[in-house]
């Protein structure tokens, strides 16, 4: 047991590490102390530190002083330079970084080493500060890659192995202790313990759990111990798929920033080209000395570089991302942040998207003569063995109650119809309500029923029963009917319940201007009860997997973007055909999570609406960026040709104005 030890031991740092992230739905300011430890931001505040210096014994020692100035350009601009000449290396294209250099190598040559070092600076503090919006999105959206966990100890013929998790297979038996790391998702096979799921849903609170509940790789065990029987493989886990989604996150820009990198190879070049004919043209065409001319150029160079532009899009990208990470959302990258800030159409699937996606027993109806507990403790010892989901709500109700289910024998299902067993010596059946409705067909024209027709006994009924099980059926539920010993005795019936925050994020969005649908394979009738417990107004019902995608293009082509949300494998169509598919983390089915853009990994649809105001507020904040950008820029050219811009104001103006769009996007970050 000694070797266990170590690998336990770097499973709970990786707690500590999780204890110590801020929880979910909490804003947070930029983090300055994380910001002076990132290397660029140090060698950007170390190049200042040295121009500050070098300025300062410029007067006394002016040797000393080139060579601080040189050191300084040295320390802020080595990364920069090193970028540039790669990407005209290995693209043979132009960017910013080499613009930026070669203008302050042309100030210095000049004599203006202070202007040249200021832009060295300046270029590379904003260049740390895009660095710092990175990695914080970076850090918010895969935290959890921290906390995988890299051994489990697993249950062999009575001992307790010590394996690597991707050695772990469905069916597997784990033992968690107390602290540590779930290493798998699985079932909680025995035990009882709190766990926390922040790093998974998003979840602030630990969530009990005990014997038949889930767990998910990468959360963390609280104070009890739990025998885990593995579900799925490490690659096929919730952890596994949030890993594979980060890391596609990370690789993706949007089509705006694909634009802007393209743009800024073309703008590049041609502010080259424009400083080239300043120094070579102006003399001969407008009688400038070369010294004039040099000057008017190395001004252009740098007041026209596009540093601000480009830096418009992605660190407000970056951080509406990370700031949707802390809340639970995850996106596979900008481009879909960028379509969600244009939706008009929110469509959701019914069955566990806007209700709970498993049923639960609503009402008990029983003849005068019947306990209702009795009735209830036989059906539940039948439905014990079955794994049907109406089997499954009617054994839980029996659990809620604390009713002990008795042995039943001689249980066989009744093919198209129900089950039947034997409890206490009484044969029980449970099964579909058009045995109700025939038996009252042939009772009003006074025939007999075959008793063959659904393999049950013929059955007692009243005309009541009819008009109550209509009533049930109206509110949109399910209902079953119960005989005891071929009497009528009951009606069950159940239905999948609303999720609590459906009406109130179906409200939230509609506030905004963005139309609410419900594309749902349901029956109409129990379709249109939840869309009025919702709010929702436009409901598709009976709709095929195929249906659904028409109905998401028909959507768009009427309304615009379609924000389609959907949990189950047949939801994967719509979801692909939508302009920004989310599936849900925690009930959807792997396929979904795998064609959706962006996961809603707690659940909680209310979050739909905030998403969408954020990914809008990035979008104004782009487009303030922008511009501002190009305004700046422009004044700044004609101010250098028109009034004589100096060296120094023209570097403060426009590298200023970069670190305002980048301080502008970390806004997003709250």
């Amino acid at each position: 047991m000694q070797a266990i030890h170590q690998p336990l031991h770097r499973q709970k740092q990786a707690e500590q590490r999780l204890s110590q992230t801020p929880g979910p739905n909490r804003g947070r300011k930029p983090d300055f102390r994380a910001m002076v430890q990132n290397k660029e931001m140090q060698s950007a505040l170390g190049s200042g530190l040295l121009m500050l210096i070098a300025w300062g014994t410029a007067p006394y020692f002016g040797t000393l002083s080139i060579m601080l100035y040189i050191v300084a350009y040295a320390v802020g601009g080595w990364t920069k330079a090193k970028e540039g000449i790669e990407t005209l290396v290995k693209e043979r294209d132009l960017d910013v970084n080499l613009l930026m250099i070669a203008a302050s190598l042309g100030a210095a040559a000049i004599g203006y080493w202070n202007e040249g070092a200021m832009l060295i600076f300046i270029f590379a503090l904003s260049g740390a500060l895009e660095s710092y919006a990175t990695e914080r999105s970076h850090k918010d959206i895969s935290s959890l890659l921290a906390l995988k966990p890299e051994t489990a100890l697993r249950i062999e013929d009575g001992q307790m192995n010590l394996v690597a998790i991707d050695d772990l297979q469905p069916g597997d038996l784990l033992l968690v202790k107390p602290g540590e790391l779930i290493p798998a998702d699985g079932v909680v096979y025995r035990g009882s313990s709190f766990i926390n799921q922040s790093s998974i849903t998003g979840e602030s609170l630990p969530v009990d759990k005990v014997a038949g509940d889930e767990v998910y790789a990468g959360t963390v065990n609280g104070e009890g111990a739990l025998y885990v029987e593995v579900t799925k493989s490490a690659e096929g886990s919730l952890f596994g798929k949030i890993i594979k989604m980060v890391e596609e996150a990370q690789a993706e820009v949007p089509d705006s920033q694909r634009f802007m990198e393209r743009f800024e190879g073309i703008y590049a070049r041609i502010v080259v080209g424009v400083t080239l004919l300043v120094i070579a043209g102006t003399p001969l065409l407008l009688g400038w000395t070369w010294n004039e001319a040099f000057y008017k150029a190395m001004v252009f160079l740098v007041v026209a570089s596009p540093c601000a532009l480009v830096s418009s899009i992605m660190p407000v990208m970056l951080s509406a991302m990370s700031s949707s990470a802390r809340r639970g959302i995850l996106f596979k990258g900008g481009a879909h942040m960028e379509n969600m800030a244009r939706t008009r159409v929110v469509a959701f699937d019914k069955t566990g998207t806007l209700t709970m996606g498993t049923p639960q027993v609503t009402d008990i109806i029983t003849a005068e003569h019947v306990d209702r507990a009795q009735l209830l403790a036989a059906v539940a010892a039948i439905e014990n063995l079955s794994m049907h989901p109406l089997a499954r709500a009617i054994v839980d109700q029996a659990n809620k109650e604390n009713i002990t289910l008795q042995e039943a024998e001689h249980v066989q299902a009744l093919t198209g119809w129900g089950i039947e067993g034997t409890v206490n010596d009484v044969v029980w059946s449970i099964g579909k309500t058009d045995v109700l409705r025939s038996m009252q067909s042939e009772k009003m024209t006074g025939s007999n029923v075959d008793p063959d027709e659904h393999d049950v006994n013929p059955v007692k009924v009243s005309s009541e029963w009819g008009d109550v099980c209509s009533r049930l059926e109206g509110e949109g539920k399910t209902v079953s009917a119960v005989m005891a010993a071929g009497e009528l005795v009951g009606l069950i019936a159940m239905r999948d319940m609303v999720r609590p925050q459906a009406a109130a994020a179906v409200k939230k969005l509609e506030a905004m201007g963005v139309k609410v649908a419900m594309l749902t394979g349901d029956r109409a009738r129990s379709a249109s009860v939840i869309a009025r417990e919702t709010g929702v107004s436009m409901v598709y019902a009976d709709l095929l997997p195929g249906d659904k995608v028409k109905q998401v293009q028909a959507l768009r082509k009427q309304y615009g973007p379609v924000l389609m949300v959907g949990d189950g494998v047949n939801d994967a169509p719509a979801l692909a055909a939508a302009t920004v598919g989310m599936g849900m983390g925690l009930s959807g089915s792997g396929t979904a999570l795998e064609v959706a853009d962006a996961v809603l990994m707690n659940d909680n649809i209310e979050e739909i609406a905030w998403v969408i105001g954020q990914a809008r507020r990035a979008q104004r904040t782009v487009k303030q960026n922008m511009c501002f950008a190009i305004t700046v820029i422009l004044a700044l050219i004609a101010g250098n040709f028109l009034q004589d811009v100096a060296l120094p104001l023209g570097v403060v103006g426009h590298e200023g104005s970069t670190i305002l769009v980048i301080l502008n996007g970390l806004r997003l970050l709250r």
